[in-house]
């Protein structure tokens, strides 16, 4: 049975209904979400979650104050990790702590 996991990228205008994709090979099947802000990434980790994605990683625009908010949402039903920026270039060299 292939992973389920998912990639979550933050972004203040993006649309967690609009702005997604899945992904499948025969080993992974990747979730693609963008999330306006962390609450809106906290609410997508449930519903991905529910789906039985195992594992999301998250941008480097989370900070850590928003990826331990996801890692709260997902609870024990999915790894969570984090790629990092200090700052990201996305973001205007800011962290996602200072913006949402």
């Amino acid at each position: 049975m292939a992973l389920k996991a998912a990639f979550m990228f933050i972004a203040p205008e993006a649309d967690a209904e609009k702005h997604r994709a899945v992904i499948d090979t025969p080993e992974v099947q990747l979730t693609v979400v963008g999330v306006k802000d962390y609450k809106s990434a906290a609410d997508v980790a449930r519903e991905l979650v529910e789906q039985g994605i195992g594992a999301i990683e998250l941008c480097g625009g989370f900070g850590i104050e928003g990826a331990a908010m996801v890692k709260r949402a997902a609870g024990e039903k999915a790894a969570v990790g984090v790629v990092r920026f200090d700052n990201h270039p996305g973001l205007n060299f800011k962290s996602g702590d200072d913006l949402f």
